[in-house]
């Protein structure tokens, strides 16, 4: 009987050490803007164009454990848009595409992650562009991390997907006299990241 109750002595104890100690705690990356890339290509009569936002921030909360529990947050300035066409760029910023001086940024936040193979996730979220807000799903793939050589913990990721801009207000083309319009409507967003582990604070003394 003192045995039994010994064991049972030590097993709340153990069940109570269990409880009072903390989760293990989600790591939070930020996004490395040098060596990042947020990408549109749209079509454009035959061809297609690529642009890009020179201008973001953001970062990816990642649970190794529970990947599920993972999310991300991405902040885009609108008026950063760069085509290499300078006279193009105008144009986008203004209320025929992005309307930069009402809207100035882009964003998505994550509301949902899914494993679908190794490395490879859908992650579901609300992108909001010219303020309207639609759910998107992006197909993300994890490249891999590593210790940069000043010992930074450093992750890649690249996501990918496809929207219609017009779902978003942007309306803007024009119509060609052979027939057709001059630009498509579904626009690929590509996005490379390299995030960096946030360091934690140093304890208070």
């Amino acid at each position: 009987m003192i045995r039994q109750r010994t064991y049972l002595a030590l097993a709340f104890s153990a069940a109570a050490t269990a409880l009072a100690l903390p989760a293990a705690a989600a790591d939070t990356y930020n996004i490395d803007k040098a060596h990042s890339e947020v990408l549109f290509t749209v079509k454009h009569l035959v061809s297609q164009v690529t642009g890009r936002f020179q201008d973001f921030d953001g970062k990816i909360v990642i649970d190794r454990a529970k990947p599920e529990a993972s999310s991300a947050e991405l902040t885009i300035k609108a008026t950063s848009v760069n085509t290499d066409q300078a006279k193009r760029d105008e144009h986008l910023r203004t209320p025929d595409f992005f309307d930069v001086a009402k809207f100035p940024e882009i964003t998505f936040k994550s509301t949902k992650v899914a494993s679908k193979a190794k490395d490879a996730y859908e992650v579901s979220g609300d992108l909001t562009i010219r303020g309207i807000t639609k759910p998107v799903v992006m197909a993300v793939s994890f490249l891999g991390d590593i210790k940069d050589p000043m010992g930074n913990e450093k992750a890649g990721f690249a996501a990918t997907t496809t929207i219609n801009r017009k779902d978003f207000g942007v309306l803007w083309n024009k119509a060609l006299d052979q027939g057709g319009y001059v630009l498509g409507d579904d626009v690929k967003i590509t996005i490379n990241l390299e995030v960096a582990k946030q360091k934690q604070a140093a304890a208070a003394r």
